[in-house]
């Protein structure tokens, strides 16, 4: 199927594309489930899966992978034969709503490129669902103590991912026009603590970074080539220094702070290390 005839085959079966976008480490995965159940919306996409209710239907989970490039890919659905089982998945399963979770709206776009859905028509933003001392208390777990959150039952996890699980929890939602006599639903969800993180605080060279954000530049805008990145230790994290080369004519798609947004949520996500700053220096060639 090409592009417009896939948007036109989901559009006709009238299916609703939605985002929960938000930085890496402030309780998206954790909150996805609330939101899914306030807007009707039946399927999510989180980290390279696809979740039905308490179900795991398709994919594989980005927090199994030992890497940060690895891990990418995965929540990318970059390697083929995951997003085509994913894809499959997709057009067997009835639905109308489905939502994607991201760190950025460069990502979600991403992801529903891949898997050959519509661009979401509605973006959530966590900090329109999640407090200030919400947020800040779910970055301080994930940089502190390296835990995740998948928003399904453990029984789910251990049946594939064993190694990661680190324990689970149970979150009660009550809509406020809920009858009086009825009980409060409660969801489940795994906590786990992915192998690119588990082992504590970790520390790259220059040479590791640098590849890293190639990687990142390659997948945000590949005209766009680093050619050197430089870095220094602070208490806050890395404060990285980026130069850039970009053809004369070349015009860029989005802004240098989505660019230095994506680079540090990328980094902070799957390389398991803190970014206090990233620089930009843009030099022109060609």
């Amino acid at each position: 199927m090409n592009r417009i005839f896939r948007y036109l085959f989901w559009k006709i079966k009238g299916i609703k594309v939605y985002a929960l976008v938000g930085k890496s480490g402030t309780g998206k995965s954790f909150r996805s489930k609330l939101v899914a159940q306030k807007y009707n919306i039946e399927l999510i996409v989180d980290d390279g899966l696809l979740i039905k209710g308490d179900r795991i239907i398709a994919g594989k989970s980005a927090k199994r992978e030992e890497n940060f490039l690895k891990a990418v890919k995965t929540a990318l659905f970059d390697d083929d034969e995951h997003m085509n089982e994913t894809l499959a998945a997709l057009q067997k399963e009835s639905f109308h709503r489905i939502m994607l979770i991201g760190t950025s709206e460069k990502m979600v776009y991403k992801i529903a490129s891949r898997l050959k859905i519509p661009e979401p028509e509605k973006i959530f933003r966590i900090e329109d669902i999640a407090s200030k001392e919400d947020i800040e208390t779910a970055m301080r777990i994930r940089f502190s103590e390296g835990k995740h959150v998948i928003p399904v039952p453990t029984i789910e996890i251990t049946r594939s991912y064993p190694q990661i699980v680190y324990d689970s929890m149970r979150v009660f939602f009550k809509n406020k026009n809920q009858l009086p006599w009825r009980k409060e639903q409660a969801f489940e969800k795994t906590i786990v603590r992915p192998e690119f993180s588990k082992y504590g605080k970790i520390t790259m060279s220059e040479a590791a970074l640098s590849q890293m954000v190639i990687h990142c530049l390659d997948e945000f805008d590949h005209l766009m080539k680093v050619k050197k990145v430089t870095m220094k230790i602070e208490p806050s994290g890395y404060n990285l220094s980026v130069k850039l080369r970009v053809p004369i004519k070349h015009e860029i798609s989005s802004t240098l702070a989505e660019l230095q947004e994506y680079i540090a949520d990328s980094l902070e996500k799957y390389g398991g290390i803190f970014i206090s700053a990233v620089n930009l220096e843009i030099e022109e060639w060609g």
